[in-house]
């Protein structure tokens, strides 16, 4: 029997697509696509970063559409099976599985230790990104654009110089010219029944900003004065966060009647941000789920080059009104945030809406 273990879709232990869908066998199946190149993309990351990586994969299917693209990420469930092949999730067992595969090409966009110890060991024809040097730490493979995100993640005065953002980095990295590839994010509806007036325009407020980085924080205060200058002025306002911003949103709430539904899975909590108009965050996973989502957006940012982030035309970024030194600081002594006033915040919402 005729098998074309070099087809997209076959997959080895499983029906492939075709044959599942309209029982084809391979002699005579007219979905068959012969693999042109096996791809590894290594960006493991938060979601915000795996997020924000997916526009390469535009470029990608551009120039090899027959692909076969591989991904190896902490967050396989924010991919879209459409665009990648293979999602791996880091277990030991798919990296055995990596291991064991010869790769045309591997593109490696993180420098932490598993990524670059990987790069070094997986076989492929061609490597781009990162790779391990001699005392265990990263290094650029080949190229100035390798080099260049090197040198702005070691010295934070190349990294205020820095005037490209992160998805032209990545283009760069891999030889290619940004054209304005977005982002691909899927948002499915949760089921859930929102009480939102759809009427209005529907302003989302993310509150939190994560652990490790409170120096972005929003003083509760600015939220609140925020929340109510927004509903005075005929905007529907919802507040959006995690776990740990759940008391602080009730506060909020109570303080000023803006809408909290409480904190919720990731799909649920895209099909909740999906209900918005325009969203306010700091640099956060809730701003790349906006950016992919094709909201509006306010971004707050204090201690990172603004030149990183790129809004595709969608929205502001807001910086405080002191001149601060708290660049990559995870806390401020001066808690800069608080000199980024509410008066300005509603003015750019109105500037969007």
């Amino acid at each position: 029997m005729l098998i074309h273990t070099d087809c997209r879709f076959y997959r080895g232990d499983i029906p492939c697509q075709p044959h599942k869908k309209n029982g084809y066998h391979c002699e005579d199946c007219p979905q068959y696509k012969k693999v042109s190149n096996n791809i590894l993309i290594i960006k493991l990351g938060a979601i915000g970063d795996v997020i924000r990586t997916t526009p390469i994969l535009r470029k990608l299917r551009e120039e090899f559409p027959n692909a076969y693209i591989n991904w190896l990420t902490y967050s396989p469930d924010i991919l879209s099976r459409s665009w990648v092949d293979r999602i791996l999730n880091v277990t030991p067992e798919n990296i055995e599985l990596l291991k064991n595969i010869n790769f045309d090409w591997l593109i490696n966009l993180d420098k932490d230790a598993i990524a670059i110890s990987l790069t070094n060991i997986i076989n492929a024809k061609k490597k781009s990104g990162f790779i391990i040097d001699n005392f265990g730490h990263a290094k650029p493979i080949s190229t100035k654009a390798e080099e260049h995100k090197w040198l702005t993640g070691l010295f934070d005065d190349l990294n205020k110089q820095n005037n490209k953002h992160y998805v032209e980095e990545i283009f760069d990295i891999c030889g290619y010219s940004f054209s304005g590839e977005e982002y691909i994010l899927e948002v499915e509806s949760s089921g859930k029944v929102w009480n939102i007036d759809k009427n209005k325009n529907v302003i989302g407020l993310n509150t939190g900003c994560g652990g490790r980085w409170t120096s972005r924080l929003w003083p509760t205060e600015h939220w609140i004065k925020l929340s109510k200058d927004l509903l005075s002025n005929g905007y529907e306002v919802i507040l959006l966060g995690g776990e740990q911003e759940d008391e602080k949103n009730k506060y909020i709430q109570k303080e000023s009647g803006a809408k909290y539904f409480g904190y919720f899975s990731l799909k649920v909590f895209m099909d909740l941000l999906n209900q918005c108009n325009t969203v306010v965050s700091a640099v956060t996973m809730a701003m790349h789920l906006a950016i992919g989502l094709k909201k509006n957006l306010i971004l707050f940012n204090n201690i990172f080059n603004k030149n990183e982030f790129y809004l595709y035309g969608k929205g502001e970024i807001l910086e405080p009104d002191f001149d601060c030194n708290c660049y990559f600081s995870p806390t401020c002594p001066n808690n800069c945030m608080q000199y980024l006033y509410p008066d300005r915040v509603l003015k750019a919402i109105a500037g969007l809406n």
